[in-house]
């Protein structure tokens, strides 16, 4: 079984080809097994003690839809005793005002639930006005904005697998 559970929420796509590049970063499926949340169940957490989320921020701030309908499900799911990544897709220049807000959402929330964050990821090179996403000078993950700095989707998603393969303790 893989070790560890990328559950992802995707609206036009983005974030799938985000979670794919992620899980060939990590060195495929037998690592990372991909869970598109609009087909997942609660139990389907349980099998993993590091989790990756990732959501797109959607609208002005809102979760993608296939999350929308899950969020309330996350109270069922005991998170204590797992690592937990997020990651998301935005756009920082259309929607600088709620920039990631998508994954502070989730991170807020699956912390409630006992969830420990890691993949904190820096605001430099980011330009933008707010985003629940920011904790402290961060990010609770990494942001991805193809709409704008597509160029640098790669180089980010090697960095911070690199940076959770440490946090994961693989």
């Amino acid at each position: 079984m893989a070790k560890i559970g990328l559950f992802y929420g995707t609206q036009t796509g983005n974030t799938q080809m985000i979670a794919e590049k992620i899980q060939t970063a990590f060195g495929g499926a037998d690592i990372v097994a991909l869970h598109d949340i609009a087909d997942a169940e609660p139990e389907d957490f349980r099998n993993y003690s590091y989790l990756i989320i990732g959501c797109p921020t959607w609208n002005i701030g809102e979760l993608q839809a296939d999350w929308e309908g899950f969020y309330d499900e996350l109270e069922a799911i005991d998170f204590s005793n797992k690592k937990v990544a997020y990651f998301g897709a935005g756009d920082q220049v259309g929607y600088a005002d709620n920039f990631g807000d998508a994954i502070g959402i989730l991170e807020a929330k699956i912390s409630e639930q006992g969830g420990s964050t890691v993949g904190y990821w820096p605001t430099t090179g980011y330009d933008f006005n707010e985003s629940k996403a920011l904790r402290g000078n961060q990010f609770v993950g990494l942001l991805i904005d193809e709409d704008n700095q597509s160029e640098l989707t790669d180089q980010r998603i090697q960095q911070w697998v690199a940076q959770l393969r440490t946090e994961f303790d693989l």
